[in-house]
């Protein structure tokens, strides 16, 4: 309730990602008194071979530099993935490129990937993994192709950020999904993942420390057969799990938010409470199709216990979440994680 008047009348009015920056710098400053606030007990779970403190996390695209894990953590996620990186540092997409459809609680978002690349992120995990509070954290990394590199050489742009990353990683993402960089999404066709996957892979499996999971995160654009393809190439190459499902192109004609303020938006991966269905639906149908085989990440539209709760039912083993955070506030991570046991 507090957060929710703050939020309307502070965060509201601010630029969406200015308003980002300074409610991540203020998690960072207050990572000394978080624990206490919002500790969540343990209800360890073993997905991947990883034990995680519960099942659920902040999805990628919150910290996409590792800047700020262990506070993020201190509120009471399981895990975080970090992330989007990409091999090369990039500014990404011109601002504004973060907008609010606050009457869905919704997030329109074309970042492009900005990030500090991967090298510069593989150095800040190195040191964070020196802690003791960074060896105990369950991190996801995620990556993804450069904008500058041509989609015929996005195998070895990928091999690039996993040979920097894998060693700092719990598992590693490969994301092929996200709608806001040129001809990523032709990628999830599995003539063209297959190389990707195939390489990523022989990576993971040979760190120092130990083979680290593969996972593959899809759109939830795809039509029911690609799903199906995606899947059944996963469980062909071995892979660990699925993430479903990323952001979406769609601008459904049930979104409170009168159109022509959705028009002028813009283009960029929706997100939000109207992913929720297709989703879940996704979950499902990959749990049907893989069998226990494979771990499925759940995220999109996951905003009360309620969807976390309908995730696991759907077959999930992890759930993930990002845009609600921004809505509901601090003490929304741990109350989502009481219900993901």
């Amino acid at each position: 309730m507090v957060y929710g008047a703050f939020f309307d009348t502070v965060f509201a009015r601010m630029d969406p990602e200015v308003a980002h920056e300074r409610a991540f710098r203020a998690i960072r400053l207050a990572r000394p008194v978080t624990p206490l606030i919002f500790r969540v007990p343990p209800a360890p779970v073993t997905v991947m071979g990883v034990t995680f403190p519960h099942r659920f996390g902040l999805a990628a695209g919150f910290d996409k530099d590792a800047r700020g894990v262990v506070p993020l953590l201190n509120l009471g996620f399981g895990h975080v993935e970090i992330g989007t990186v990409t091999a090369r540092p990039q500014p990404g997409n011109p601002r504004p490129r973060l907008l609010r459809l606050v009457d869905d609680r919704a997030i329109i978002n074309r970042m492009g990937f900005n990030n500090d690349g991967a090298a510069q992120v593989a150095a800040r995990l190195h040191r964070l993994r020196r802690t003791a509070a960074g060896r105990r954290a369950v991190i996801g990394v995620n990556i993804g192709k450069s904008k500058v590199v041509p989609a015929e050489r996005a195998v070895d742009d990928y091999a690039e950020s996993a040979r920097l990353l894998a060693p700092y990683a719990d598992y590693l993402v490969v994301n092929v999904s996200s709608p806001n960089t040129p001809g990523l999404r032709d990628l999830q066709s599995v003539d063209a993942l297959r190389p990707i996957l195939e390489t990523v892979q022989g990576i993971a499996e040979r760190v120092p420390t130990g083979r680290v999971p593969l996972v593959v995160k899809i759109a939830p654009d795809l039509a029911d057969e690609d799903i199906d393809a995606v899947a059944d190439l996963a469980l062909e190459l071995g892979l660990d799990g699925i993430t479903a499902a990323n952001t979406t192109i769609a601008r459904p004609e049930t979104l409170r938010t009168p159109r022509p303020q959705v028009e002028a938006a813009g283009a960029g991966g929706l997100s939000g409470p109207l992913l929720a269905e297709r989703a879940t639906e996704i979950v499902r149908r990959l749990r049907g199709r893989v069998g226990d085989q494979l771990a499925i990440i759940a995220v999109g539209g996951v905003t009360t216990p309620e969807d976390v709760r309908a995730r696991l039912d759907a077959g999930a083993d992890l759930v993930q979440a990002y845009t609600a955070f921004a809505y509901e506030g601090p003490a929304w991570p741990s109350r989502l994680a009481a219900a993901a046991r």
